[in-house]
């Protein structure tokens, strides 16, 4: 039956779900792209380096492998409707809202890193680094294959603000909506400044891309969210998202129809009502049986 229901909701929003994924793909081109302008330089003045300690290029990993789980964390919640009975979103209406969260947020981020330049303060966007400035493309198929998944990890330029902040603020902020766990919205909040501070000691972004990211998507969240139609809450045992079909309708009318001839309603209000009211007759026929007796007739 979920899969049912959501494979409907899915024929309904599929053009605007296909529309967000491309939109990734756009995304991830645009970032191939100032890498060819990106110039690298030396490092900027910057306070979060100062303060937090560098992790060094051998335990970079560390922040991505944080980033992964949160990603995966929430790709699986998002499908548990599908095998717990504690339900309250649909998830293809979910994923909507989540891509537009994301779209609107990447094409900020888009318009802000190809505004200015800045030389990476990653380790291969360093100067003497073979891969800080990629040479001029021999084909436009090189440029639209953006070289996945290499080009994605060894970017250089598009720097303001964090991607990684954008998905992990669209998805914390996501769960603190519709989640129900107390305890893993708290995780979740920790996991997403632990993930800042490991992105900067890291080096691949500067602490202004990622607080820039913290109020930018944040507020990007709020006006987007204004905008859409609410979800229909699956908890309160509201009326079903998805019309009856006609075959429905008309079982349910003929179910009606065989309580009605039988004496029995349909709604439990009407039955009680019913009830009452047939009471009250029989005890007005007792009455009127009672004086006639006393009247001798």
């Amino acid at each position: 039956m979920e899969t049912t229901v959501e494979l409907q909701l899915l024929l309904e929003k599929w053009r605007l779900l296909l529309l967000g994924l491309v939109f990734q793909y756009i995304h991830g081109l645009a970032a191939r792209g100032v890498h060819y302008l990106h110039r690298p330089g030396p490092t900027l003045q910057d306070l979060g380096f100062m303060i937090l300690p560098e992790l060094g290029k051998e335990r970079g990993y560390i922040s991505e492998s944080l980033f992964t789980f949160i990603f995966f964390s929430f790709l699986l919640w998002t499908f548990h409707p599908f095998v717990y009975h504690s339900k309250r979103f649909y998830t293809v209406l979910l994923w909507r809202r989540v891509l537009a969260f994301l779209v609107a947020s990447q094409i900020l981020r888009i318009v802000t890193f190809y505004s200015t330049q800045l030389p990476g303060p990653n380790y291969h966007c360093r100067e003497g680094s073979m891969l800080a400035q990629l040479p001029p493309p021999n084909s436009v198929l090189e440029v639209l294959l953006i070289n996945f998944p290499r080009g994605v990890l060894y970017g250089c330029g598009d720097l303001i603000f964090s991607s990684h902040m954008i998905f992990t603020l669209v998805f914390v902020r996501t769960y603190q909506k519709y989640g129900s766990k107390r305890f893993v919205k708290f995780l979740a909040w920790s996991l997403a400044i632990i993930q800042s501070l490991l992105i900067i000691a890291s080096r691949k972004h500067y602490t202004v891309d990622v607080v820039v990211a913290w109020y930018t998507v944040n507020l990007v969240v709020f006006f987007v969210d204004k905008k859409l139609a609410e979800m229909p809450d699956r908890a309160t045992g509201s009326s079903p998202l998805l019309p009856l079909s006609m075959k429905e309708k008309d079982g349910r009318s003929k179910e009606e129809l065989h309580k009605l001839l039988n004496g029995n309603s349909v709604d439990s209000a009407d039955r009680r009502q019913r009830t009452q009211m047939n009471g009250k007759h029989a005890e007005d026929a007792n009455h009127v049986h009672s004086d006639l007796m006393a009247n001798g007739t």
